[in-house]
């Protein structure tokens, strides 16, 4: 069973909360919060916090471990981007966006991840 967590309307860009979502894609869940409490960003906040929801959300629901969970799936995508202008040179008005994020993490029990690997594994060979 998969346990997923959501956190929306983050005020960083999703193109440099993915590269963090790129990093720990795959990972055990300790090893993730080890690197995402270890890389001083400010932008690792949120992406931690999420995720310790979702392992928070496996331990309640069906009390799983950490050491036992994976991180299945990482989403960020984009959120709404809020328009404004600020005074630019010679008195012009320069306009500016400031985009948001929605982030969304899944766990799964490592026996969970390993059987759809397999599974994927074996359509591939015979196609």
């Amino acid at each position: 069973m998969q346990f997923k967590a959501q956190t929306r309307y983050i005020w960083y860009s999703p193109y440099k909360l993915r590269l963090l979502a790129d990093v720990i894609r795959g990972k055990d869940v300790v090893s993730a919060m080890q690197w995402l409490s270890m890389y001083k960003v400010k932008r690792t906040v949120p992406v931690y916090k999420t995720l310790k929801s979702a392992v928070a959300n496996a331990k309640d629901r069906e009390n799983h471990e950490p050491r036992d969970l994976v991180v299945a799936e990482v989403r960020v995508d984009q959120g709404p981007i809020r328009h404004y202008f600020k005074p630019g040179a010679q008195g012009r008005s320069v306009p500016l966006r400031a985009r948001q994020s929605h982030i969304t993490i899944v766990v799964a029990p490592r026996t969970d991840v390993e059987k759809t690997k397999n599974k994927k594994n074996k359509l591939a060979k015979e196609a």
